[in-house]
């Protein structure tokens, strides 16, 4: 099992292992760190967005041509760190958020307050800035806490989750596996009501709980996520689209097979999803800007969803 702070982990240690290794092997380093070549690349993606500057200066300079990993400027990042005011003001505000978000593992939230506290010993003046700043994490980020604490303590959760392609909150235990980010945060697990891996968006979670109940999921190899959340299969329902200009969005939030352009500057989007009457709301959602074409069942559907929600509001 992984989760968000696991991998941080293993980023920091990754960076120490390559700095030591100059064209390290990708299949070496990821068998090193016991996860697969795609986990290892999309760790390989993130670290060169971190550096020792906020302000996007001194990044980690590491690529990749999928077989080694090089690091280019290993020199340039090896000096030691200097914040400015303005950074450390920012640190140690962000330190103290996470150190009080509910749930954190204890060992962590110990060990983030000593290095808050020797930061703020080296900070100065800075650091007095900074107490008089504060940040509060919304119910997200209790989530968050509620799910990593559940996968380090192997425990099952209860959750009400809002489905938008069904409209509706249901409540169901879950033997949660992982966390992860891909655009929005989810977490993957082991549903207990559909016996089924499911994943769940954190921002849906209406309600949370932790169970006492032991977590046990069935041993299931974990997805590649490489190419994006949703990866629609060959033989899943055809959903054609015409969107205009104002929905061309479409095409960039949702995958598909081919987008054409229309004389008016919008779009024919052809894509593929297992539940056609998921999309029930993106048409509803688009309005003028756009409409489903086919499959005929969905067009009939989202048209009746519409005029029940126009007639909602003459009552």
């Amino acid at each position: 099992m992984a989760n968000a702070i696991d991998q941080t982990r293993r980023m920091l240690s990754l960076v120490t292992y390559l700095r030591e290794r100059p064209g390290a092997r990708v299949s070496d380093v990821a068998r090193a760190f016991g996860v697969t070549e795609a986990e290892l690349i999309g760790d390989l993606n993130v670290l060169p967005l971190c550096g020792t500057s906020f302000r996007g200066g001194d990044l980690l300079d590491i690529d990749t041509d999928g077989e080694r990993i090089w690091w280019h400027n290993v020199d340039d990042v090896a000096q030691p760190l200097r914040l400015a005011a303005d950074e450390a003001a920012a640190l140690l505000v962000a330190a103290r958020a996470v150190a009080n978000l509910p749930g954190l593992r204890e060992s962590d939230r110990q060990a983030l307050l000593r290095a808050t506290a020797k930061i703020e010993g080296a900070a100065g003046e800075a650091a007095g800035a900074s107490s008089r700043l504060s940040v509060t994490f919304e119910s997200e980020g209790s989530v968050f806490a509620d799910v990593d604490r559940a996968i380090a303590e192997r425990r099952r959760l209860w959750i009400r989750y809002y489905s938008p392609a069904r409209d509706e909150l249901t409540e169901r235990e879950v033997d949660p596996i992982r966390l992860f980010a891909v655009g929005h945060t989810y977490f993957e697990g082991w549903c207990r009501l559909s016996e089924d891996r499911r994943t769940f968006r954190l921002d849906r979670v209406a309600e949370i709980r932790l169970l006492d109940e032991a977590s046990d999921p069935p041993r299931i190899e974990p997805r590649d996520l490489s190419q994006g959340l949703v990866q629609p299969a060959g033989d899943d329902p055809e959903v054609v689209a015409e969107v205009g200009p104002g929905g061309r969005w479409v095409a960039e939030y949702y995958p598909h097979d081919r987008a054409e352009e229309l004389p008016d500057g919008g779009l024919r989007i052809t894509l593929r999803t297992p539940d056609p009457g998921s999309l029930r709301r993106l048409a509803l959602r688009l309005g003028r800007d756009g409409r489903i074409v086919s499959p005929a069942d969905l067009v009939t559907s989202a048209r009746d969803a519409a005029s029940q929600a126009l007639a909602a509001y003459g009552e």
